[in-house]
């Protein structure tokens, strides 16, 4: 007579059954080695990887990252201070032909003093256009000062070298007397301004809306070149009414709303996936090919992608102009947004019918009407400006953090 052992008894002895050498064990060991141990060593101080020790590092990087940015303030400024001026006639920073293809609009207020960021973010336009020569002739910069005080100091020394146009230069505004009128509804008046300004100043192409903390990346220039010229001209993407260079780092991860990085995901799965098992397969001297193995590396190395960080490996895609991706925008944030002109006519008149207010930005204002007037808006990845500015112009933050 037959008797049954009990599930534990069966467990145990299947347990036994596995060896060092057996491929489940392999596998468990090179997890828990790699997520458990070497990926939290090696990245316990990247910003915005899941590895990310805050309650160690936050404070003292975001201390460090304050020092660093007073002493690139000071350093911009000194630069202006050794330029040569210009007098208020032709600015020698740089000068487009008649008609410019593309206009920089660096939107500006006075900020926290020290930091100089209006002066880090012209000086780095300057150095890049200078580094770009003939091939960047048909690009201006221009400077909005929105400031309603008369105390912008950094303004003023840019003046001598950039043209400006000064919102609230000789009027009898009554923004502050006006409780309907709130610093959300201001900001986004102002970005109206701004972008009206240099479509009336210099009938541009295009213009790229530039906030005063946006320092462009090396690499902007020849990447707008090769978007506008190349990929833009394709249809889907001809029409659209606004490109963003920007989109938060800690916002990059697979994990979060955006349908498209889902895709992404799976296609990361779909090519590590099968690099790894041929590799296991050979070191581990194993014959023939595994389909359970390739899934456990495809989920294996999506795993890993997202846990160190998204943000990191898109970093690759800065090898070559033609690797950065151009997807479907999302809501958030307005550091850097490129508008083809008639596009930014459209947007004017889109704006001027919504009204902004806390917890409903211009950066919201903006994706809202996406769908409302059946526009397109996309984002270009990785991003073509570091944002430098832990002080924000909309709230008191007496604890800066870059989180």
């Amino acid at each position: 007579m037959s008797t049954t052992a009990p599930p534990a008894a069966m467990l145990l002895r299947r347990l036994r059954r596995l060896s060092w050498g057996s491929t489940a064990v392999q596998l468990l060991i090179l997890t828990v080695v790699t997520l458990g141990l070497l990926a939290p060593l090696a990245c316990h101080r990247l910003l915005h990887s899941y590895f990310y020790l805050r309650h160690w590092h936050l404070n003292q990087m975001s201390q460090e990252f304050l020092q660093q940015s007073l002493k690139e303030g000071e350093a911009a400024l000194h630069y202006f201070e050794e330029l040569p001026s210009a007098n208020g006639s032709v600015p020698i920073v740089w000068q487009a032909t008649p008609r410019p293809w593309l206009v920089i609009t660096i939107i500006t207020v006075d900020r926290q003093p020290g930091f100089h960021y209006v002066l880090q973010v012209v000086s780095q336009f300057h150095r890049l256009l200078q580094q770009c020569g003939p091939q960047c002739e048909g690009h201006q910069l221009f400077l909005c000062n929105v400031e309603r005080s008369v105390s912008h100091f950094d303004a003023k020394l840019l003046s001598k070298y950039v043209p400006v146009a000064n919102r609230y230069e000789g009027t009898e505004d009554d923004y502050g007397d006006d409780p309907s009128t709130n610093s959300f509804e201001k900001e986004k008046q102002d970005y109206v301004y701004c972008l009206e300004s240099s479509l009336q100043t210099y009938n541009p192409d295009y213009v790229l809306m530039v906030e005063d903390d946006a320092v462009p990346e090396e690499q902007i220039f020849p990447v707008l070149e090769h978007l506008l010229r190349a990929r833009f001209s394709e249809p889907h993407l001809r029409d659209a009414l606004y490109l963003k260079l920007y989109h938060p780092e800690r916002l990059q991860h697979y994990i979060n709303p955006e349908p498209m990085r889902i895709l992404e995901w799976v296609g990361v799965g779909m090519l590590l996936g099968p690099l790894l098992t041929w590799i296991y397969m050979r070191f581990a001297s194993r014959p023939g090919f595994s389909w359970p193995v390739m899934l456990f590396f495809s989920l294996y190395s999506m795993g890993l992608v997202e846990l160190v960080g998204r943000h990191y490996f898109l970093e690759l895609r800065r090898l070559s102009p033609s690797l950065y991706s151009v997807v479907p925008a999302s809501q958030c944030c307005t550091p850097a947004m490129l508008f083809p002109a008639p596009a930014a006519r459209r947007t004017l008149t889109y704006l001027s019918q919504v009204y902004c207010h806390k917890g409903f930005g211009k950066d919201m204002a903006l994706y809202s009407l996406l769908r409302a007037k059946g526009e397109r808006a996309y984002v270009v990845e990785p991003n073509l400006v570091k944002h430098i500015g832990l002080f924000s112009s909309l709230r008191y933050n007496f604890h800066p953090s870059l989180l």
